[in-house]
């Protein structure tokens, strides 16, 4: 029962705004009210927006729970969940439920939402016809999700392709039937539809856009397919209808609320007809407009609260929206009048082969609407820009490549974060701007990505800001950043993160992996095969010549110093400094193969010699006359040095303008036998041509005629990134002293299975530089404490093994006839 002395209010709907408002209320007048929360559905307040992940089996349902029933009875809130209001008493102010309860009320905010449209079809009853609405709707599809069994998603909107993209991600053979000539035609224009159209059934769904459906095929009351206008047949076992939706005013009307399109509300959010009685959300009619994003139902949410608790200083106007698609692996965005009117002018860009398009409108030098495909990461500065009317007259040259090229602000993440005003919004969805994210930081310690989400709410939603709250970290923290990066775990066996992991290694003198699991309360005795392997990177890093390495702690190609191939044979991978070698080696080499009958031989693209086919107990052997004839391991396996790629540079190139490939072979000789917290490679090229791919390389020299560009972070995998310039050196003694320190700091800081990529990008190139450039005496101690390492870590695994190291590894079990 709540205290009798406090305001009676019932919230009727228990979606995103109802408890965005409940949050806000519970901030603002904690004590106020005595709330009762009526939710239709049978569910606690979940996330709406991450149907879509739940449906495509990227996330759990579990973990889209935004506020589970637990935390409305420690609020102090009663939750009628599962229970449906069916009539208000204005008169007697009470609220009808569908279970028999009456349930009085002092103020009443409807926040009913909004109701799937079901188009009537012929045949539109039948079972297996759905909307894509809430998790009764998702659980549905779910039931009838079979790999290779066709699904129909009537509707090419934002919801429409989500729900396409999960059936895909379940395996389902998806059609969109689209009434309009092209896809969203609401949020964007034809050719970045164009783009998207093609994105998609590259993932396996196809289109029939401009098709209109005449009837739902049927079969016993079960769906079977669906007619088009045309008379084309589409088979179906599974129907999705996202064709839009309508605000649930039922009960409203019933109450004789002023309703039309939506529940009618002054800027305070009152309906104009009674009051006492509030609405926020989609079913709002406010000013004539119903809105069915989330970022302006979160608004009025923070006004309707702000009301009710009699703050009386806020006041919703309205919202300016943009759409950001959800679909994973698609970044879309568009915001204002992105079609353009007689008038206006359009600057374009459009690279189809990058898969880039952008489309900014402009109108009296004013930005009046953008549509960007492909490269969305300056969208929140085009909506501000839009919102705020700023005049583009001086930004207009550079407009459509992005804030970079407009300022001084660069492409380091961290300096475009530090370059936006405090008013800029970072998270759509929930309305937070910089300012109030950078303040949280710093007043509330916050250290971790999940502290931002849980104080601010950024990122919290669609998650389509993490980057920029990421930033944001960074570029608040600093240093500390890279020192209280996150709280998240290393692994199930521990609540300590990577980095306090490392601290405590050094701090606390710990020189085992059962001294570390004792001193920071590892829950399992042993560990596991995720965090076994990192501890034995983080002591040997930390304690090189002192720890002894646990080979029970290395994942099988590193304890067997080769890679396992599918076939459960071995390849071997030589090492050829710097690519370079002789007859006599490549001789030695064939001898090997040959002996070993190996069935084939690759070169990388690495310029390195792949053995394959080899068994594990013949490993020994083979390695035994690989170093007879002078070769030593190439680490192909490891989380470790592994090549330097090198051109031919000045000796025989005519471009060539140092000696790359000299050079390389002084850069392997170096760092070779170093382990890292993931593989590295390197590279490089005798001019600016490139030969080597030194940009796409974890470290990279580029020679020019005045020296050698060093550029670091590049990775040519799955996801291309090209390099960052660290700084331009004039000698070969500087080029090897900055990469000895790069790869110091790299070593002692990275978290293991982190590549220099998404390292960089985390701690940012400022940070790196001030380290390895800057700071002469930092570089020099980094440098030096690379070499000490370097003293215990190059002996050739493969030699020691050939002479009876860890023989038990390479005996088999059992032989079989």
């Amino acid at each position: 029962m709540h205290p009798p002395s406090r305001i009676r209010l019932v919230v009727v709907g228990n979606g995103m705004a109802a408890t965005r408002l409940l949050e806000e209320l519970l901030r603002l007048a904690p004590d106020r009210f005595a709330i009762t929360v009526f939710g239709a559905e049978p569910h606690p307040g979940y996330n709406r927006i991450l149907l879509s992940p739940v449906l495509a089996g990227e996330q759990a349902p579990e973990e889209i729970i935004t506020h589970p029933a637990d935390w409305y009875a420690s609020h102090g809130i009663t939750l009628r969940q599962g229970v449906r209001v069916t009539r208000i008493d204005r008169w007697r102010r009470e609220v009808h439920a569908d279970d028999g309860s009456v349930v009085g009320y002092d103020r009443l905010v409807l926040a009913t939402g909004s109701r799937p449209i079901i188009l009537p079809l012929p045949g539109a009853q039948a079972a297996g016809v759905v909307a894509f609405r809430d998790f009764a709707d998702v659980e549905a599809m779910l039931a009838r999700a079979r790999a290779g069994a066709p699904a129909v998603v009537i509707g090419g909107g934002l919801l429409g392709l989500e729900a396409a993209n999960g059936l895909a991600a379940r395996g389902m053979r998806v059609t969109v039937v689209h009434l309009a000539p092209w896809l969203m035609e609401k949020q964007l224009d034809e050719p970045a539809a164009g783009l998207l159209a093609r994105h998609l059934a590259g993932r396996g769904i196809t289109f029939r856009l401009a098709s209109q459906t005449e009837a739902i095929e049927t079969e016993n009351g079960e769906v079977r397919g669906v007619r088009l206008a045309n008379g084309e047949v589409l088979p179906a076992t599974l129907v999705v209808m996202a064709v839009g939706i309508r605000p649930d005013t039922e009960l409203a009307q019933a109450a004789g609320l002023m309703v039309e399109r939506g529940v009618r509300v002054h800027d305070t959010m009152q309906t104009l007809t009674d009051p006492r009685i509030y609405a926020v959300g989609e079913c709002v009619n406010h000013r004539g407009v119903t809105y069915g994003l989330v970022a302006p139902l979160f608004e009025q949410a923070k006004v309707c609260a702000n009301h009710l608790a009699e703050w009386g200083i806020a006041r919703y106007g309205g919202s300016a929206v943009a759409t950001r698609l959800k679909v994973t692996g698609i970044d879309l965005f568009s915001a204002g009048r992105f079609l353009p009117e007689a008038g206006d002018e359009t600057l374009l860009f459009e690279d189809a082969g990058r898969g880039v398009y952008k489309k900014l409108v402009v109108r009296d030098n004013r930005l009046v609407g953008a549509c960007l495909y492909g490269d969305t990461v300056d969208g929140a500065w085009y909506f501000d820009l839009l919102r705020e009317g700023t005049d583009i007259g001086a930004l207009r040259e550079s407009l459509l490549f992005g804030r970079p090229h407009v300022g001084d602000a660069g492409t380091d993440p961290k300096a475009r974060v530090a370059a936006l005003p405090d008013g800029a919004e970072i998270c759509g969805c929930n309305g937070v701007c910089k300012g109030e994210i950078v303040r949280a930081i710093r007043d509330k310690q916050l250290y971790t990505l999940e502290e931002v989400r849980a104080h601010t709410k950024a990122s919290a939603s669609c998650g389509s800001c993490t980057g920029l709250v990421e930033a944001l970290l960074a570029h608040t923290l600093g240093g500390e950043y890279a020192a209280k990066p996150s709280a998240k775990p290393l692994c199930p066996c521990t609540e300590v993160s990577h980095d306090e992991v490392r601290r405590a290694i050094v701090e606390q003198g710990l020189k085992s992996i059962p001294a570390v699991m004792r001193a920071l309360g590892w829950k399992t005795e042993d560990g596991c095969a995720k965090c076994r392997p990192a501890l034995n990177y983080y002591l040997l890093a930390a304690w090189p010549g002192e720890y002894r390495d646990d080979p029970q702690s290395r994942f099988i190609n590193e304890r067997a110093h080769g890679n396992i191939q599918k076939d459960g044979t071995f390849s071997v991978v030589p090492r050829l400094w710097g690519g370079l070698v002789t007859p006599q080696e490549l001789r030695a080499i064939a001898d090997v193969a040959e002996k070993y009958r190996v069935p084939e031989m690759k070169i990388t693209g690495g310029q390195r010699i792949d053995l394959f086919g080899i068994r594990k107990e013949d490993l020994p052997a083979v390695w035994r006359d690989l170093a007879a004839a002078g070769f030593v391991s190439g680490h192909a396996y490891g989380k470790a040095l592994r090549t330097v790629k090198t051109c031919v540079g000045s000796q025989w190139c005519r471009f060539g303008t140092q000696d790359s490939t000299g050079l390389g072979v002084k850069l392997e000789k170096l760092t070779w036998g170093s382990w890292m917290p993931h593989k590295f490679k390197m590279a490089v090229s005798g001019c600016p041509r490139n030969c080597a791919e030194a940009t796409i390389k974890d470290f990279g020299v580029v020679c020019v005629e005045s020296g050698y560009e060093l550029h670091v972070g590049g990775n040519g995998g799955i996801k291309v990134r090209i390099t960052d310039l660290l700084t331009k050196v004039a000698t070969e003694a500087e080029v090897l002293e900055h990469c000895a320190a790069f790869i110091q700091l790299y070593r002692e800081e990275a978290r293991y299975l982190e590549r220099t990529a998404p390292w960089v990008e985390r701690v940012g190139l400022n940070y790196i530089q001030e380290r390895v450039v800057h700071d002469g005496a930092s570089r020099r101690a980094l440098a030096e404490r690379f070499q000490a390492s370097q003293q215990h870590a190059q002996r050739d695994p493969w030699a020691e093994r050939a002479q009876g190291r860890e023989a038990h590894e390479f005996q088999p079990l059992a032989h079989m006839e």
